[in-house]
């Protein structure tokens, strides 16, 4: 088993269930952990820049996963703002609307950064923003040189059950909006998000996917990346991936270019 912290090297072949795996429903009850990741971050020397790599004043557009908005983020943008990065918000919104959509405006948010600093932006996602992010590197490699997914699934989803029937009513939704097409959220979505979704990110980017075993939302099979791109395991939950220390100190090495 890999130390923490370490890139995994995945191969072609699938990952065998494991038997031990607790029930769903355990899985996301264990969620309500979360909050002592965030005491447990903010009792920690790396949320306050100690013993970690600092930034080179670039800028670092952070997603917000489903159902949440940049809100949640925040406590991750004042980290990295401390450490010597440009956090930018993605400016999507609540993150229920169209993927293809909502890669549109991240895209506009990624101009800006871009115009502003004059370098390549870094994309942050956590859980589908990390999957937005991915889409939206695909659009712009010129502007993205780097994405780092928290939680993200990468070529397939496996989420929990009550995270599809949420999916569907959003769905519903979205069909019944007179700009989108009727095939949106369904098997037959052939938007450009639902194109990308899956494919590799191209070869000038460098990405990296952090997930947890223990991830009650997502099933962190889905969550590792087969196309060369290291895989780094931390502990926690799903909810506070976005406040875990591990987290944290693993995206301070990734940006330093560790």
């Amino acid at each position: 088993m890999p130390e923490l912290g370490e890139d995994v090297n995945i191969s072609a072949d699938p990952i065998p269930q494991s038997r031990l795996q607790p029930s769903p429903g355990l899985r996301i009850a264990l969620e309500v952990r979360a909050p002592r990741e965030w005491l447990s971050l903010r009792l920690s020397g790396v949320y306050y820049g100690v013993g970690i790599p600092h930034g080179d004043g670039g800028a670092v557009v952070l997603v917000p996963g489903f159902l949440t908005s940049d809100r949640y983020l925040a406590t991750m943008r004042r980290w990295l703002k401390r450490i010597g990065y440009r956090p930018y918000e993605s400016a999507i919104g609540r993150n229920i609307r169209c993927p293809d959509l909502l890669v549109e405006r991240l895209s506009l948010t990624i101009d800006q950064a871009y115009l502003e600093t004059g370098r390549q932006v870094r994309l942050l996602g956590h859980s589908l923003g990390g999957a937005l992010a991915r889409a939206a590197a695909a659009r712009a490699p010129d502007k993205v040189g780097q994405v780092v997914t928290l939680g993200s699934p990468q070529a397939y989803a496996d989420v929990h059950p009550l995270i599809f029937a949420i999916a569907r009513l959003v769905g519903e939704g979205e069909r019944r909006r007179p700009t989108r097409p009727p095939e949106c959220y369904t098997d037959g979505c052939a938007c450009e998000f639902a194109r990308a979704a899956g494919e590799k990110l191209p070869p000038s980017v460098r990405g990296a996917s952090l997930y947890t075993k223990s991830d009650g939302v997502v099933d962190w099979r889905c969550c590792l990346d087969r196309t060369g791109h290291a895989n780094v395991e931390v502990p926690g939950t799903h909810l506070g991936l976005v406040f875990n220390r591990h987290v944290y100190q693993e995206v301070a090495r990734l940006f330093a270019g560790g």
